[in-house]
């Protein structure tokens, strides 16, 4: 049977990925589109027996093919990658969104026009006339849903299958006379120079645009029609159909949302919206640590039981001592001590999630806009920032929304600087062992002096650059709304699958090689940890790192193995030391008792910490960022950058610490 590919276009924020989670929940394939860096998520679903292979595109406003996003969504419609297009809009929404949909008619494909968020037009007491706007439309189906309540998806899916079997798209924008003679012109030109080509139409009106793709992709001799650009002149009669079909089709049109004013007034006020936005994220924060450790002892229980179980068995069974080793201090306490931080985790990811499905992480970036504006970077610079207290890859992946190549490196290489997830379980375990009722409080310090370095980094990059632009913000503000709880499950699974994924792989291949380098040297298998390759190698760091409080060859092995993953720090320390939980009480004395035996205390503690959040990012990210900047000596300065701040930031802290303690 064909398969019947369905392509999901719309606006940022119109609900197209709630609506497709709706579809596929978590059942999803992520990959790269070819040749770039732009995600591409596709899924699988059945309708009375019809598959449907169902593809999110990026999220974007036109088909205009000035970002990347456009160019990719563009070029997946006109090559065959897509045989029907679901348009998602925003019903409260309806006059923004329609431009995207009227550059989609053109493209010939079949449409099918969903109208999301349809409880929001109600609850407003506006009404869409159902009728009439398919009319004016060319005939398209228009199906109402909402994405949240998952309404109408069944009808949706029917009039996508339906409508491709029926493969009919009449034209729908009538131009001006002059326009459509130059488009009749170019497109009897086009049919006799290129005969393969179908829909001559749409390139006939991208050729008027002075589109650059199409332009050299298909030259025509025209130049008499050729003249000038006709973009805006295509763009604005366009927008006059839009306020035709506006008017013909929406009745008691609101006023934007009270509600969103009002909470706008207060969460983006020119005073009051930076502080909350901050105190929002302590709340993020202490909830991530308190809660977090409070659901922490089940973990450590469970993870105790099955280190004593599996040392009887394997005793029982008359296994070598070196295979218990491995098994029990090796794999047990590697992979263990990182899953026993997943309450941590999780509420990190709920937390944020939440926020961004709310609708409040589009208003930081325009609060911090005066900020950053300060430091030579528009407000939106400050997403990927915040993505960042996440996962650095998807931050880092972020700034493609920012306009200019010089914006997006900058930003890149101050975004690490944001203390990502697998930097938690650092900060929880030399907190909790040196801090005690103060635990949390270092925990979340880590977090601001991130922000800090990141910020100040920014800054004086911007003061040694010898221009400067100003920068304007041009971001759209969504709608309020109660997050989805299916889009919200379905963002932290993904989230806690990595995490889990990373903890059987990464780490489990990460706390073999630490075990082989601290039970192996030169001359075999090592009785003396002080003889093994791994020893070896930490006292060559030693004199580097003794400087910022951090001369232990242990030290210098872990921060090394940290660079494959950050949680592979703390299983390092668990094997390093040979503690099976290092989360439980007595795996906490035993390792602090071991550290302070070699003059480890509170200061060297923080310093760790402090080195942790600003040193080299992990594998994932650095290859991420190679990608994003096709630039291997960018990748190094910044690796060398970073490792630089973070030495310099952990020697101040110790050297001036050491004063006072």
């Amino acid at each position: 049977m064909e398969v019947i590919k369905v392509g999901f276009v719309g606006n940022p924020n119109c609900g197209k990925t709630t609506l497709f989670n709706a579809y596929t929940g978590a059942n999803l394939k992520v990959a790269n589109w070819p040749g770039v860096t732009v995600e591409k998520v596709e899924g699988e679903t059945v309708y009375k027996g019809q598959k449907l292979k169902l593809i999110d595109l990026p999220g974007i406003y036109s088909l205009t093919s000035y970002s990347i996003e456009e160019k990719v969504s563009r070029r997946c419609i006109m090559e065959g990658e897509v045989d029907v297009i679901i348009n998602i809009v925003d019903a409260s929404a309806l006059e923004r969104n329609l431009y995207l949909t009227m550059q989609l008619l053109e493209l010939g494909k079949p449409v099918v026009l969903a109208l999301n968020m349809m409880d929001i037009v109600e609850e407003r007491g506006m009404e869409i006339d159902l009728h009439r706007l398919p009319e004016m439309l060319g005939g398209i189906p228009v199906v109402p849903v909402s994405a949240r309540k998952r309404s109408g998806l069944d009808v949706l899916l029917h009039a996508a299958v339906h409508h491709y079997e029926e493969m009919h798209q009449p034209n729908v924008v009538a131009y001006q006379k002059y326009i459509e003679e130059k488009i009749l012109r170019l497109e009897q030109e086009l049919k006799t120079k290129y005969q393969t080509l179908e829909n001559t139409r749409w390139y006939a009106v991208k050729l008027l645009e002075q589109d650059e793709e199409i332009t050299e992709k298909y030259p025509v001799g025209l130049p008499e029609v050729l003249d000038r650009s006709y973009e805006k002149d295509i763009i604005n009669q366009k927008y006059d159909y839009i306020e035709e079909v506006i008017e013909d089709t929406l009745f008691y049109k609101s006023e934007k949302a009270a509600f969103t004013d009002k909470v706008d007034g207060i969460l983006t006020h020119r005073i009051f919206g930076m502080p909350i936005f901050f105190g929002v994220m302590a709340v993020v924060f202490f909830l991530t640590f308190f809660v977090g450790d409070a659901l922490k002892g089940g973990f450590e229980v469970l993870l105790d039981s099955i280190s004593a179980g599996v040392l009887h068995v394997l005793e029982q069974m008359g296994v070598a001592p070196f295979m218990v080793s491995l098994v029990v201090d090796g794999i047990i306490a590697g992979v263990g001590g990182i899953l026993t931080f997943l309450p941590n985790i999780f509420i990190l990811f709920l937390a944020l999630a939440l926020l961004e499905d709310s609708g409040y992480m589009a208003r930081v970036a325009y609060v911090m806009d005066g900020l950053m504006g300060s430091l030579g970077l528009s407000g939106k610079a400050f997403l990927p920032m915040v993505l960042g207290f996440g996962c650095t890859v998807p931050a880092v992946m972020a700034t493609r929304a920012l306009e200019k190549e010089s914006d997006r490196r900058r930003t890149i290489l101050i975004t690490p600087f944001m203390s990502c997830s697998a930097r938690l379980p650092i900060y929880v375990l030399f907190a909790d062992m040196f801090f005690g009722e103060y635990a949390s409080l270092a925990a979340i310090s880590m977090y601001f002096l991130g922000m800090v370095i990141a910020i100040a980094a920014a800054l004086i990059i911007h003061r040694v650059e010898t221009h400067t632009e100003h920068h304007t913000l041009l971001i759209e503000l969504p709608e309020y709304k109660t997050p989805n709880a299916r889009t919200i499950a379905v963002y932290v699974w993904e989230k806690i699958k990595d995490y889990l994924t990373k903890a059987g792989t990464t780490i489990f291949i990460a706390s073999i090689i630490i075990w082989f380098l601290l039970n192996f040297g030169a001359h075999g298998m090592v009785t003396e940890v002080s003889e093994s390759f791994g020893a070896a190698l930490g006292h060559w760091m030693e004199p580097i790192l003794a400087p910022a409080g951090l001369g232990m060859w242990q030290i210098g092995v872990a921060l090394i193995s940290g660079i494959s993953a950050k949680e592979v720090v703390v299983s390092s320390f668990c094997v390093l030391f040979g503690i099976s939980n290092v989360n439980s009480a007595s795996g906490m004395a035993s390792l602090t008792g071991q550290l302070a035996g070699l003059g480890f205390g509170p200061l060297n503690a923080y310093c760790m910490m402090v080195f942790c959040l600003l040193y080299v990012p992990c594998a994932a990210t650095i290859g991420t960022i190679k990608k994003e900047t096709n630039s291997m000596k960018f990748t190094l300065k910044m690796i060398l950058f970073q490792l630089g701040v973070a030495w310099l930031a952990a020697t101040v802290i110790y050297q001036a610490g050491s004063l006072f303690f």
